[in-house]
């Protein structure tokens, strides 16, 4: 599904990551573990295309997606959830979530039925889908982060650090719905240190310093 070879990245002259490959299958979750600093987060900015500077060999379906900006990967099936979660802050729940609805006829599902989808999944959002995501907490921002990322269907999600800073009830929440994602045959490369989702991953790779150090 996803294979990278080779990936390094620079901010300026210093180098961020060294030789990086990995892959994700049809799928599979995998977690990427490491310290603060350790090139999570570079990692999945340069799978999306809005990273540093990158060289490596990016392929997506046996393409390569390497030379593709951000917004033809996100088209193609790659969905980013960023740490800092990117909303549009003063716009409601209900408008951050339609706004990434796709549109045209190729799509495998109506943008209603997209919405149907992500509200059962976080039916937290429900009631206040009128209230602007401003005026949210930290981890209720994360959960229309993510549900803004599933209306535009994603085949493989690529998450920084989705259930950091947030309330432990909703953490759970968090972690039980990216798990039945998971089961629904969503693949997921996910970066995380609290290990709340490395205990289910099919595999757990560690960043060190910019070099993949270990597959467990």
């Amino acid at each position: 599904m996803l294979n990278v070879e080779g990936l390094n990245a620079w901010y300026g002259q210093a180098q961020a990551l060294f030789e990086v490959s990995l892959s994700v299958g049809e799928g599979e979750l995998v977690v990427i573990q490491g310290l603060n600093g350790a090139g999570k987060s570079t990692l999945l900015q340069s799978l999306i295309g809005i990273g540093p500077r990158a060289q490596g060999r990016i392929t997506w379906q046996n393409e390569p997606i390497q030379s593709w900006p951000a917004h033809r990967r996100a088209k193609a099936g790659l969905g980013f959830v960023a740490e800092d979660r990117r909303l549009f802050t003063g716009l409601s729940v209900k408008e951050n979530l339609w706004i990434a609805a796709p549109s045209g006829s190729s799509a495998q599902a109506t943008p209603a039925q997209r919405f149907d989808s992500v509200m059962a999944l976080f039916p937290q959002l429900q009631t206040m889908l009128h209230r602007p995501a401003s005026q949210m907490s930290g981890g209720e921002q994360q959960m229309l982060a993510l549900a803004r990322t599933l209306m535009t269907g994603p085949r493989l999600l690529l998450l920084d650090e989705p259930c950091e800073g947030i309330a432990p009830v909703l953490v759970a929440a968090m972690r039980d719905a990216l798990l039945q994602l998971a089961r629904e045959g969503v693949a997921m490369l996910v970066a995380e240190q609290n290990n709340i989702l490395a205990g289910h991953a099919q595999r757990v790779l560690v960043l060190t310093s910019g070099r993949l150090q270990t597959v467990i």
